[in-house]
């Protein structure tokens, strides 16, 4: 059992390094107890995603309730023969990562197996399940205590939301023409404008300004490496920012490598570097 609990966990490891540097890059400034739980976490939310954005087969649906399925099975059990299930039902358990954070994640990834235009509340539910969920279940691993997980809650929520809808604006283009997708119910694709940009991006700005509060207030453990995804995605809208709005729906925006690593670089050198 020891074995294949190492070995899901570094599956886990392995599929958020090759499908995000930037998160990879951020949770290797976790504490070493950490790191294998957030790798966890990821790991689950990117194979939910694999089967919502690149598998083009008739039966996404059918998968997706499938891995849900197998989640909270193995949740109950303690055990799935999926190694990626299996270190992510082992992480729930162990930091009581409650259902409740679970199902509004898989309800958000079934609102993407069809293309979609989202109205305000599609959008507000979807933030939460697909997002703000997320930077929950990792609150959970990073304060392992209740009176601080609640302190910081609003805080991880405002970031997982934020994080998700500079996803949004970086990714329009390929949402919009590749998936048929339109999550923002302030314009349409055809209608999006440097005022819808701009509108989009002050309300980013809100949700990180709450976040930058909660940040200050984790663990040791965990806050450089929170931070340091902060600075990314600060870096990132700060593109999309100058960037106009025409060539966000032509291209993909990104922070390259060097830039990562600059960034990786900085936060390390402040002796915030756990073992």
């Amino acid at each position: 059992m020891e074995l294949y609990k190492q070995v899901s966990y570094k599956a886990s490891k392995l599929v958020t390094n090759e499908y995000s540097t930037s998160f990879g890059l951020s949770i290797r400034l976790f504490s070493a107890t950490l790191r294998p739980h957030i790798y966890a976490i990821y790991g689950l939310v990117r194979i939910a995603d694999e089967i919502v954005d690149s598998y083009d087969g008739p039966h996404r649906l059918t998968l997706l309730n499938s891995l849900e399925k197998q989640t909270m099975a193995a949740i109950d059990l303690g055990y799935s023969t999926n190694p990626i299930v299996h270190a992510f039902a082992l992480t729930v358990r162990e930091y009581a990562i409650d259902t409740s954070l679970i199902a509004p994640f898989f309800e958000s990834m079934r609102m993407d197996v069809t293309p979609k235009t989202f109205d305000q509340s599609l959008y507000d539910t979807y933030i939460y399940g697909s997002a703000e969920v997320v930077g929950l279940m990792c609150l959970k691993v990073f304060t392992n205590d209740q009176k601080l997980y609640t302190k910081l809650k609003k805080g991880a929520g405002k970031l997982g939301a934020a994080y998700q809808k500079i996803n949004f604006l970086r990714d329009i283009a390929a949402d919009a023409k590749g998936l048929g997708r339109w999550y923002f119910p302030i314009s349409s694709f055809e209608t999006f404008d440097e005022t819808a940009k701009a509108t989009i991006v002050r309300d980013i700005e809100k949700d990180l300004v709450s976040a930058a509060k909660a940040i200050t207030q984790l663990p040791a453990s965990s806050r450089s490496a929170v931070a340091l995804s902060y600075d990314y995605y600060n870096q990132l809208l700060k593109k999309i920012r100058t960037t106009p709005a025409p060539q966000l729906q032509q291209k993909r925006i990104r922070v390259n490598n060097l830039q990562k690593t600059a960034l990786f670089i900085r936060t390390s050198a402040k002796g915030k570097l756990h073992a």
